[in-house]
């Protein structure tokens, strides 16, 4: 078990049982030694739809009783729902979720009670659970009240207030459903706004989508709906809902540093924070300051932080996967939305839907107008974490190692080592490799003139990485 970009993750093997209860019980003993938590004080769990989560949460409910604290069971639940319960209740919170990483793999996300834990808590915790790993666990499992009503309604509130009555009237928009949490507030919400909603791809099986690297399946089925259902758009989100997923209206998913550009002139934001791997047109597409981060939200939480604390206001962040965060209140419809530090799928949806309605064009026609490079990404699954690490080791060796690995494709002009490689080529085409921080996946982002230069670009990465591999395993 490790934490990652965001969050703990393991294998369920590994994380049932004993380490769910060891991890969660290291987590209140941060809480009471921080003075976040005092005995008897409420802290949230929420889960999603894969078959672990359950019991994984009852797990994490028992261990919270053993440590003195108030489990509350919000139920499977959106991870920005669930965080913004927490911040109203001023209650710290736990989410049971693997997010888009296949079924076989879990894990837990930390809140304190203003909102995620930041890398010094991670460390922090995993000390502790060092500690206790020494003496016997109790991996009991318990139940807890049940406030999953409480959680919803306030989140829908809150989405229900950001546009004006009747903003989506006239879009007809398919949510596909699979196995996200977000499925059927999803749908409450656009029908709402008026949107005529068709339900598409309901599962009782968990379905990993990842929203940063959609898969062929997917936009296989996403292209085939629009075209049966004569969509607007198609939204949907990863598995415990705070990544968004939105194609235009011939099922081609649109990126998610380009939804979060989107909110962010719909929130006329001042400061956004976006990871290094977010496209590089960002800071010339709208009138804010960009900060650039390391890829997880912790980082961008941290960049928010920074920017809040140095006076300034208007502040949001998003990820290149579309997860958006604020650390400002924002002016929106007829509400003022409080900041929620966290990834929030429903924000970045809404703000890009209404966009299409308001300009009433198709989506395909407004994404051209924002005339930012193209950008494709990838990974490749099952890519040992040994071979991930040796592989960057080896490129960041010297600039001869980088140089003769991208021979094939063009020669380096330049380069950046925020998180992963990310080079900048001679013909101005970029190509980024960066390992996955918790799953055994190496990842390629690219980005480059055309949309077929891009993906030309990234089948070259992706078999550079193969072809490596392959001969360090000769």
């Amino acid at each position: 078990m490790k934490f990652g970009t965001s969050g703990l993750r393991g294998l369920v093997s590994d994380l049932e049982g004993r380490a769910s209860s060891l991890y969660t019980q290291a987590f209140a003993r941060h809480l009471l030694e921080t003075g976040a938590a005092r005995l008897g004080d409420t802290v949230l769990v929420g889960r999603d739809f894969r078959p672990s989560s359950p019991d994984i949460a009852a797990t994490c409910i028992g261990a919270l009783s053993q440590a003195g604290l108030s489990p509350i069971d919000c139920g499977a639940i959106p991870t920005p729902a669930l965080a913004l319960y927490g911040l109203h209740l001023k209650a710290a919170s736990l989410m049971i979720t693997g997010s888009h990483i296949p079924a076989d793999r879990n894990g837990i996300k930390f809140y304190r009670p203003d909102g995620e834990i930041d890398k010094q808590d991670e460390m922090r915790i995993t000390a502790i659970a060092a500690e206790l790993d020494r003496s016997e666990i109790d991996a009991t499992r318990s139940e807890a009240p049940d406030h999953s009503v409480q959680a919803e309604t306030l989140f829908l509130a809150r989405n229900a207030a950001m546009l004006p009555q009747g903003a989506l009237a006239g879009l007809k928009v398919g949510v596909y459903q699979h196995s996200t949490v977000a499925r059927d507030l999803m749908v409450r919400v656009l029908e709402g706004y008026g949107a005529h909603v068709v339900p598409l791809g309901r599962s009782v099986d968990f379905i990993p989508v990842d929203t940063e690297a959609v898969s062929a399946e997917t936009i296989g089925l996403l292209k085939g709906w629009a075209r049966e259902h004569r969509l607007d758009a198609i939204v949907s989100a990863d598995g415990d809902g705070d990544r968004p997923l939105v194609s235009d209206e011939t099922g081609e998913p649109l990126r998610g540093d380009l939804l979060g550009l989107i909110a962010a002139k719909f929130l006329k934001a001042q400061i956004v924070v976006t990871p290094v791997t977010s496209n590089s047109g960002i800071e010339a597409a709208g009138d804010f300051e960009v900060v650039r981060t390391k890829v997880g939200s912790p980082f961008v939480i941290a960049g928010m932080l920074a920017a809040v604390e140095a006076g300034k206001t208007g502040v949001m962040g998003f990820e290149a996967n579309g997860g958006l965060l604020t650390a400002s209140p924002f002016e929106a419809g007829a509400a003022t939305l409080l900041a929620l530090p966290t990834r929030d799928s429903f924000l970045p949806v809404l703000a890009t839907l209404v966009l299409a309605a308001r300009e009433k064009k198709p989506l395909s026609q407004i994404v051209a107008g924002f005339r930012l490079p193209f950008a494709a990404a990838d990974r490749l699954e099952n890519f040992p974490v040994e071979t991930s690490a040796a592989l960057m080791s080896y490129l960041r060796q010297s600039d001869d190692n980088l140089a003769a690995f991208l021979a094939p494709i063009s020669t380096v002009a330049a380069k950046s080592d925020i998180d992963g490689l990310r080079v900048t080529l001679e013909d101005r085409r970029i190509v980024h490799f960066r390992p996955s921080g918790n799953a055994p996946e190496m990842r390629c982002y690219v980005e480059a003139g055309t949309e077929d230069e891009a993906k030309a670009l990234l089948h070259e990465g992706l078999n550079l990485i193969r072809a490596w591999a392959a001969k360090l395993e000769r």
